[in-house]
């Protein structure tokens, strides 16, 4: 008996000692995603951006997605850390997808309905909860901080590539095909939709002028992006983008005004005019420019598809029309156009139509508490990083930016949406932290006390 035991622990062995290198095989790639989650991270939003739009592999973003949430799960069980913590924004998060998904769940199946899905909600409501496991370090923070300034590096060079007819220079090819997206006379970016590439251009170039102030992106570099951005927006020959951009600058003019705030923000408006100056130098540009401002069309149409809009939500107040229902449907409430799908070019009047009062009221809701994030408290390892008071201050005028437009176009954004939610996700982690931090502050207090 003693030398059958022994076989079979020696077989045992051999057999363990065979199997061991497939093991490690197969854990490799788990081990490669867990090794850098911000990198990874930062991978997923450069899919979410670049992703084209009509070729056999679209769903790159998709995988991008599905490897970052593994990654991050599987980093934070070998860790031990909490996978899910319920903010407060988590709740109205929860409510607004469970009224999507029900919505969806008695349609047939379609895969453009359930891509807008992930694009306005499961994927911004992600990555606002994996934010807090992935960028904890003043590391992992400056990484984005690189990120937010090459990709606003990478826009604004495609709409001034755009704007002066370099348009060999542009990449990827997908922008200039007028078949996809909208407005491709336009700057309209790898978002192929003018207002979208806009709305990242101001939330970017806000960025940029926080590392600015921080000290963290000075020199010829720093001035030949800031110079830039000014451009870059004209070239979108959107006329919200061009208002909204402009609110941008005197608000920051007059809300910070000392230190490098307040020189930048002035830099960038006098640079801002020599562009202006610069354009209507050019004839063809100039004749461009003007007829925007003076182009009627858009506003009428706007006031037909708000005016049906709002027949739609008059004759299903409650319980809406569902996800992707609208498009069709407004074509049969608005007359003048022969359009067979129009859409509503406004994102709180398609939550309206959509889900009914009580998805506006959700989505209120979650403007509100992230609207919160501005007032919360900063640990005292952090009061010199990233996400620092001068941060806290500038969230405002990155939501109201947001805000503005989202009142001219359906952010349908999965990249617009991930930047914005992956912010108000940081500070979210931040403000966990800071209560932590007085927690154990107060103990230690009350120990001395005692």
């Amino acid at each position: 008996m003693e030398a059958v035991s022994v076989r079979v622990g020696t077989r045992g062995k051999w057999a363990a000692a065979a199997g061991a290198p497939l093991v490690v095989a197969l854990l490799k790639p788990v081990q490669a995603l867990m090794a850098a989650p911000s990198m990874l991270f930062l991978a997923a939003l450069a899919a979410m951006l670049l992703r084209h739009p009509d070729v056999p592999f679209y769903a790159i973003d998709r995988v991008a997605f599905g490897l970052l949430v593994a990654g991050v799960l599987a980093r934070a069980i070998v860790l031990r850390q909490r996978l899910f913590v319920m903010e407060r924004a988590s709740w109205p998060m929860i409510g607004l997808t469970l009224l999507a998904v029900a919505s969806v769940a008695g349609q047939p199946f379609d895969n453009e309905t359930w891509s807008l899905l992930a694009a306005k909600f499961l994927v911004p409501f992600t990555l606002f909860h994996l934010a807090r496991l992935v960028f904890q370090e003043e590391r992992s923070l400056r990484q984005f901080e690189i990120f937010a300034l090459a990709v606003l590096a990478y826009l604004s060079f495609t709409a001034i590539a755009f704007l002066v007819g370099a348009k060999e220079l542009i990449f990827p090819s997908f922008i200039l095909d007028p078949s996809l997206g909208h407005h491709a006379d336009r700057a309209r970016g790898p978002l192929l939709q003018a207002v979208a590439n806009g709305v990242s251009l101001n939330m970017l170039g806000l960025l940029a002028w926080h590392a600015f102030r921080r000290g963290s992106f000075r020199g010829v570099k720093a001035c030949v992006l800031l110079a830039s951005l000014p451009v870059a927006v004209l070239a979108t020959m959107t006329r919200a983008v061009w208002l909204s951009f402009v609110g941008t600058i005197l608000v920051v003019i007059v809300r910070f005004r000392s230190g490098g705030w307040w020189r930048a923000a002035v830099a960038l408006a006098l640079v801002g005019s020599a562009g202006l100056l610069w354009v209507l130098c050019n004839p063809e540009l100039e004749s461009t420019i003007a007829e925007r401002f003076e182009e009627r069309g858009p506003v009428d149409f706007r006031e037909a598809v708000y005016a049906g809009g709002w027949q739609m939500f008059l004759e299903r107040p409650l319980t809406g029309w569902g996800v992707n229902q609208m498009p069709v449907e407004l074509a049969r409430h608005v007359s003048g156009y022969k359009e067979k799908v129009l859409y509503p070019h406004n994102t709180y009047l398609e939550l309206l139509v959509e889900h009914g009062v009580a998805g506006l009221a959700l989505y209120l809701w979650l403007m509100w508490e992230i609207w919160r994030l501005r007032g919360g408290c900063i640990p005292r390892g952090e009061r010199s990083g990233f996400l620092d008071g001068q941060f806290h201050m500038l969230w405002p005028i990155l939501l109201a930016v947001y805000w503005v437009n989202a009142g001219l176009v359906v952010m349908n954004y999965q990249f617009v949406n991930g930047l914005l939610f992956t912010l108000a996700g940081m500070l979210a982690a931040q403000q966990r932290r800071a209560s932590q931090e007085r927690s154990v502050e107060a103990r230690v207090e009350g120990g001395i006390e005692a």
